[in-house]
């Protein structure tokens, strides 16, 4: 199938949200008391962040060089998160409901940054008014094929235990329920909840009842709910687990949602390498963990922190890679789909999903400011998470979901500046956003690299060791060339040599170079 990805993502720099923790407006009333901005997250605590807050704080994502917005859900629901989803077809009040996203959309869309919004297709909260009403009439229900039920108990009036722990202080997921083991992979996991609840959950979580995708008219509600926010001005989706959804539900989302916005982004939420995802009939892309691992793994070897990694199934996975480790890595990666698919990928390195990259690091800023940099000079789209680029910290969920800080005095500055200087510069150089990539060197801990795009060739080296490297960069029919550094704060210049068409490049350790023709 011909491989059709839409265009602006290319030059987009993405920026990670998670509404209820980056910035509250006081033009979004709250109903009520909420957990203290600056003190550490709880798993069930709202802060209070919304999207007029996100409004407010455009001219600083601008600033810093971002041009698209990811949010994670803002849906009406019962959690901080909102991954579980009560209505699809209303924002969050918490949120400024739906006049809050068309006065982000319309100020985003002024400014040219693009927004996408979470589509939680596979799963809904307790709360959602079609199970709820299975809930009250129980086989009576014509929403009883909605879910996943156990329709000879709801024949039978076998009581549903939404709720196991009964009503004895808090309701929700007990202490004695399944809990969000993020150790090991739950995928396909919930069939046990069948028989315990009366109905399938994913995870096996009581909250979180599985829809049954497989009846038409809960088809037609979710595809319909994609469709209205496309009209309402999103530019795309990114989909929740969705190797948890049958195919040809996707391909069918596919089709309608492109049939609204043609050039509408659709990227699928899958931690590992999924060359039938990315064919042309279902996403246009998948949140690009592999490469984010090989980044985490190389750019911090010297520190990485392995057991913060332990508690993420995914991340315990990362190993130390040295520079032709990674380079060999960098290759395979980059050559696994479509050039159009590589191009457009979901490149991070951490999410609302995993410790954030400073903390598994073990707060080493020189690796941080090497992986943006990757990131930001790689084929793909850069996805910086919230906060990260001004040095915010945090282990397993729900630390790394910490508030954005107010007080700009708790800011790394440096740390902004280096993020502001390499997405400005990628902004700056169109080979670094389209062009074509070959690693030329790898040496110890160093790697370099060209981004190749018309005319022009871009050379990228990267020193994750702490000794100065020299690398030898055959630029073949373009080694005649002069080059000049990008001027990056703090980064090395100078000292580069031409040889017989090789460029000589000298890189301090903890360091990197974006090279330019003069």
């Amino acid at each position: 199938m011909p491989i059709d990805t839409p265009d602006w993502v290319r030059d987009a720099a993405f920026y990670q949200i998670f509404p209820d923790r980056f910035a509250s407006s006081p033009r979004v009333v709250k109903p009520g008391p909420l957990e203290p901005w600056d003190t550490p997250p709880t798993t069930h605590g709202f802060k209070g962040g919304d999207l007029l807050g996100v409004a407010e704080r455009l001219p600083y994502l601008e600033d810093l060089g971002i041009n698209a917005i990811y949010l994670t859900p803002i849906f009406s629901s019962a959690s901080n998160h909102r991954y579980h989803t009560y209505d699809y077809f209303e924002v969050d009040p918490l949120l400024g409901g739906d006049a809050a996203l068309r006065t982000l959309l319309d100020e985003a869309h002024a400014r040219g940054i693009r927004v996408v919004l979470d589509g939680v297709f596979n799963h809904t909260g307790r709360g959602f008014w079609a199970f709820h009403h299975v809930l009250e009439t129980g086989a009576a229900s014509p929403y009883r094929h909605w879910f996943l039920f156990d329709q000879a108990a709801l024949d039978d009036g076998r009581h549903l235990r939404a709720y196991p722990q009964g009503y004895e202080g808090r309701t929700g997921v007990g202490e004695d329920e399944p809990g969000l083991d993020a150790t090991v992979s739950h995928r396909g996991a919930g069939a046990r909840s069948l028989e315990r609840l009366g109905y399938m959950a994913w995870w096996d979580l009581p909250a979180l009842p599985k829809l049954n995708t497989d009846d038409p008219h809960v088809r037609e509600h979710l595809l319909s709910a994609a469709e209205h926010w496309l009209r309402f001005g999103i530019d795309g989706w990114r989909l929740d687990v969705p190797e948890e959804v049958p195919a040809p539900f996707w391909e069918e989302f596919r089709r309608r949602c492109r049939a609204v916005r043609p050039d509408a982004y659709i990227v699928g939420e899958i931690w590992h390498e999924a060359p039938d995802w990315l064919a042309g009939d279902r996403f246009d892309a998948v949140m690009n963990y592999p490469l984010g691992k090989a980044i985490l793994g190389f750019t911090a070897a010297p520190s990485f922190r392995a057991d913060v990694a332990a508690f993420h199934f995914e991340y315990s996975q990362v190993r130390p890679l040295d520079g032709p480790t990674f380079a060999h890595e960098l290759e395979r990666l980059m050559t696994l789909y479509d050039p159009d698919v590589t191009a457009v990928q979901l490149n991070l390195v951490d999410s609302h999903d995993t410790p954030r990259f400073l903390t598994l690091a073990g707060g080493d800023r020189a690796a941080l400011r090497l992986a943006i940099l990757l990131q930001a000079t790689l084929p793909g789209a850069p996805c910086v998470y919230y906060g990260d680029e001004i040095g915010l910290e945090g282990g397993r969920d729900p630390d790394c979901r910490r508030a954005f800080p107010t007080d700009e005095r708790a800011w790394d500055r440096d740390l902004h500046a280096w993020y502001r200087a390499v997405l400005h510069a990628r902004r700056a150089h169109p080979a670094l956003r389209r062009g074509d990539l070959r690693v030329l060197a790898a040496s110890g801990a160093a790697v370099a690299f060209t981004r190749s795009f018309e005319d022009v060739t871009v050379v990228v080296a990267v020193n994750a060791g702490s000794e100065p490297v020299e690398l030898d960069v055959d630029l073949g029919g373009r080694g005649e060339a002069r080059y000049k550094d990008i001027p990056l704060p703090g980064a090395p210049t100078g000292g580069v040599r031409l040889d017989a068409g090789c460029l000589r490049l000298p890189v301090d350790g903890r360091s990197s170079r974006v090279l330019v023709p003069a």
